[in-house]
C-alpha cells in the first residue's frame, strides 16, 4: 500500500452543516482540515428551497444561501474541500487511512458526517429516467419543467413543501401519498389553498414509472383500499418519500452502525473506531434538523480536540 505524504489532522467525510462548522471550529485553532464532498457542498440543506425554523433568520432562508455562507465562512479560517467519494477507511497505525475515488489520504482523526440520501421508490423506470424525468430534488431540477405537468410522490413535510415549491413552474401537480397527508398542519393548511394547483391523492403507490419513446409520460399507480390501477400523465415525477443514511462506504470498516444504518457513537460522539467521529444526520439518535446538526458539529469539533491532544 502506497503511504500518503502528507498526515492531516482531520479529514472530515460530507460537507454539509455539521461538517462546516465542525470545520470552522477546527480550522481557527489552525488544524490541518480537509473534507470529501462527493455530491453538493452544503447537503441537503443546499437543496431546500426555503428554510424557516434555522435560528438567526427572522423571515427564513434559503438553503442554498445558508450553505454557501457556512462554506464561505469554513474556507475564510483554511478549511480545504475537495470533490471526491469516499470509498471506505481504515485504522493503521497511529492514523486513519481514507480511502477515496483518487486514492488514499491520511489523518490523525477522521469525522463522519455523510447525512442521509433520498430513499427511492424501487419501482420499474425510476432507475432508468434518474435525472431525466425522476428526481429528487425540486431546487436543482425544477426549472426545467416550466408550464408542465407533474407528479410529487410523498406525504411528508418535504413532499409538500417541494410540491408547493414546483407550483413556480408546473401548470398542474399531482401529489401521490400512500397513506394519509403526514405533513404538519401548517403545511396542510398551506396545502389546501393551493388546490387548483395541486391535486392529492391519497392511499396510492406508485408501481411504475411509464415512458413513450424513451421520455418520462407519467406513472402507473394502485389505489390501495381498492386494489384499482390507474396512469397518472405527467411530464416528470419528484421522489420525496424519506431519507436513507449515507453509510454503505463503511461495510467491512468494523465502524458499528444501527439497525437503520446510522453509525453508533459513544457520549464524546466517537464511534468504535479510535480517532473515528460522527456528527449530523448520519448518528444514530440524530433529530434530522439542521441546527442541531450544527450543534454536533460543533460539539464533535471539540470532542476532536480533546482526543488530538492526547496523541501529543
Amino acid at each position: 500500500m502506497t503511504q500518503p505524504k502528507t498526515t492531516h489532522d482531520i479529514i472530515m467525510i460530507g460537507a454539509g452543516p455539521a461538517a462546516l462548522t465542525a470545520a470552522i471550529y477546527t480550522t481557527r485553532e489552525e488544524l490541518d482540515t480537509v473534507l470529501y464532498e462527493k455530491g453538493i457542498v452544503g447537503g441537503l440543506a443546499a437543496t431546500t428551497d426555503w428554510i424557516d425554523n434555522y435560528p438567526g433568520y427572522k423571515d427564513g432562508v434559503q438553503g442554498l444561501r445558508l450553505a454557501d455562507e457556512l462554506r464561505g465562512q469554513a474556507e475564510r479560517f483554511g478549511a480545504k474541500i475537495v470533490v471526491g467519494e469516499v470509498q471506505g477507511l481504515s485504522r493503521e497505525g497511529d492514523h486513519i487511512v481514507v480511502r477515496t475515488s483518487d486514492g488514499e489520504d491520511q489523518a490523525r482523526a477522521v469525522l463522519i458526517a455523510t447525512g442521509s440520501g433520498h430513499r427511492k421508490l424501487g419501482v420499474p423506470g425510476e432507475e432508468a429516467y434518474h435525472s431525466r424525468g425522476v428526481h429528487y430534488c425540486a431546487t436543482c431540477d425544477g426549472a426545467f419543467y416550466m408550464d408542465k405537468r407533474l407528479i410529487v410522490v410523498g406525504g411528508g413535510n418535504s413532499g409538500v413543501q417541494e410540491a408547493m415549491f414546483l407550483t413556480r413552474f408546473a401548470t398542474h401537480i399531482d401529489l401521490l401519498v400512500r397513506s394519509e397527508l403526514k405533513a404538519s398542519e401548517v403545511l396542510q393548511r398551506k396545502l389546501e389553498t393551493m388546490s387548483d394547483k395541486i391535486t392529492v391523492h391519497t392511499n396510492v403507490t406508485v408501481d411504475e414509472i411509464v415512458a413513450e419513446n424513451d421520455v418520462v409520460t407519467g406513472a402507473r399507480v394502485t389505489h390501495r383500499p381498492t386494489k384499482k390501477q390507474q396512469f397518472i400523465g405527467a411530464d416528470g415525477v419528484f421522489v420525496f418519500i424519506g431519507l436513507v443514511p449515507n453509510t454503505g462506504f463503511l461495510e467491512g470498516s468494523g465502524i458499528d452502525c444501527d439497525a437503520s444504518g446510522l453509525i453508533v457513537a459513544d457520549a464524546n460522539l466517537q464511534t468504535s473506531m479510535p480517532g473515528v467521529f460522527v456528527a449530523g444526520d448520519v448518528r444514530s439518535g440524530a433529530t434530522m434538523q439542521i441546527a442541531s446538526a450544527v450543534g454536533d458539529g460543533a460539539t464533535a469539533a471539540l470532542k476532536i480536540r480533546q482526543y488530538l491532544e492526547t496523541l501529543e
